[in-house]
C-alpha cells in the first residue's frame, strides 16, 4: 500500500511543491503514521448467524445502554444492511464515533449486516441472480424464520442498494420499508464518467479472465479524480496539525480504501453490462433469475439518502429513482459531502442515522 511504505522525499517533495515548510512536518507524521497503521476497524460486537459461500451473516449484539428499553428493542422489525459487493462493510462500524451501526444500535434497532467474503477461483461462476436470490435472499429468509416476522427493514449501500432495490422489487412482502444511501438507478446521466469510461468493456472478455483484484477496481475509483483522491489528501495531512488521534482515523479510512475483495467474474461483468452498458435497471429491461425487475411494483416506504458532491454515484443518478417507484411513500434527500463521506465524514456520521431513525421510528 502506498500511503503507508512512501519514503520521506516522496511526500516532503508532495508537499513542498505547495507550501516549503511542510517539509519540516514530514519527518513527524511520517513516525506518527507508522505507530497508528495497526488501529483496528469495526467497533461493534457481532456474531456470525448464517453463512452460504463465502457470504456471512452478522448479527450486532445491543450496546449496554440500548439493552435497558429491551421491551422495545425485541418488538423491534429487524434492520439488514446490504453493503456494496467491491468494498468492505466495516467502513459503516469504523470507530466509535463514526459508526453507523452503533448510532442505530443505540436507537434499539435490530441491526444485521451482510459480508460478501472473499470470492476465490471456485466462485468465479457466481451471477447476480445467485448474489440477489440465493446470499441476499438467504440472510432475508434467515432472519425472518429466527425472529419469527414476515418482513424485514432493508437498508442498501451503493452497489448494495441497486442489489436491494432488485430484491424487494422481486420479493416486496418480504420487505417493510427501504432505505437507499448512495444508489444509482439512472446509470446514463451526463456527469457519469464512470459509466462512459465502462461503456466499450468487453463484458464477455472479462468474464472469462476470471475474477477481478481488488485493487484494479481501487485504481478505477482513484483514477476518477486522481489528484483530490492521492496527493491532495496527503497534503492536506501534512499541512494540518494532526494529533495522534486525527493520524489514526486518517489509517482506518486508508485500510479501507485500500483493503477491496476481488470480484466473481461473472456478476462483475454483468453488472457492467447490464447496469453501466445497457442502463436496464431504469429502463425496465432487467430480469433477474427469468423475472423482470420492475421498480414500480415496489410500492413499500422508501427512503433515499444521496450524496450532492459524490463523483461515483452523481446526484442525478440518485435521484431518478423518485420517478421509477410504484411507493407513494418516497423521500428524498441530497447530503452536502461526497461519495465517501457519506459514510465517514463528521458530516455524514451525524446526518445520516439521525434521518435513518427518524424515518423508520415514523414507519412502524
Amino acid at each position: 500500500m502506498r500511503p503507508f511504505g512512501a519514503d520521506a522525499s516522496f511526500l516532503a517533495g508532495a508537499a513542498g511543491a505547495f507550501v516549503p515548510e511542510l517539509t519540516l512536518r514530514v519527518a513527524d507524521t511520517l513516525a506518527r503514521l507508522r505507530q497508528a497503521r495497526d488501529v483496528t476497524v469495526g467497533c461493534s460486537a457481532k456474531r456470525a448467524v448464517w453463512s452460504f459461500g463465502k457470504t456471512t451473516l452478522y448479527e450486532y449484539l445491543p450496546l449496554r445502554e440500548a439493552a435497558r428499553d429491551a421491551p422495545q428493542r425485541s418488538a423491534a422489525r429487524p434492520l439488514l444492511i446490504c453493503f456494496a459487493l467491491v468494498n468492505r462493510p466495516y467502513v459503516l462500524d469504523l470507530q466509535p464515533d463514526r459508526s453507523l451501526v452503533r448510532r442505530l444500535l443505540d436507537a434499539g434497532l435490530s441491526v444485521y449486516l451482510i459480508d460478501w467474503g472473499d470470492p476465490d477461483d471456485a466462485d468465479r461462476c457466481l451471477d447476480l441472480e445467485d448474489y440477489v436470490e440465493r446470499h441476499l435472499g438467504g440472510c432475508v429468509r434467515h432472519i425472518l424464520v429466527s425472529r419469527g416476522t414476515s418482513s424485514l427493514d432493508l437498508l442498501g449501500v451503493c452497489q448494495g442498494g441497486v442489489l436491494s432495490l432488485c430484491y424487494t422489487a422481486l420479493h416486496r412482502r418480504e420487505v417493510a420499508n427501504l432505505v437507499t444511501l448512495t444508489t444509482p438507478v439512472d446509470f446514463h446521466t451526463p456527469d457519469n464518467l464512470l459509466s462512459k469510461w465502462v461503456r466499450e468493456l468487453d463484458t464477455e472478455l472479462l468474464r472469462q479472465s476470471g475474477n477481478v483484484p481488488g485493487e484494479a477496481l481501487n485504481g478505477l475509483f482513484l483514477a476518477l479524480m486522481p489528484f483530490r483522491l492521492t496527493q491532495q489528501k496527503y497534503v492536506r495531512l501534512l499541512a494540518g496539525n494532526s494529533d495522534q488521534r486525527a493520524l489514526e482515523d486518517f489509517v482506518r479510512m486508508e485500510r479501507w480504501i485500500f483493503d477491496s475483495p476481488p470480484q466473481a467474474a461473472v456478476a462483475l461483468a454483468e453488472f457492467v453490462r447490464w447496469f453501466y452498458q445497457e442502463n436496464r435497471l431504469i429502463r425496465g429491461t432487467l430480469r433477474i433469475g427469468g423475472k423482470r425487475v420492475d421498480l414500480a411494483a415496489i410500492v413499500q416506504p422508501v427512503l433515499n439518502l444521496y450524496a450532492l458532491g459524490d463523483h461515483i454515484v452523481p446526484p442525478g443518478a440518485s435521484a431518478a429513482m423518485e420517478r421509477c417507484l410504484g411507493s407513494r411513500d418516497y423521500t428524498g434527500c441530497g447530503i452536502d459531502t461526497g461519495h465517501i463521506g457519506m459514510y465517514a465524514s463528521r458530516k455524514g456520521a451525524d446526518e445520516i442515522p439521525s434521518r435513518i431513525i427518524s424515518w423508520l421510528r415514523e414507519r412502524p
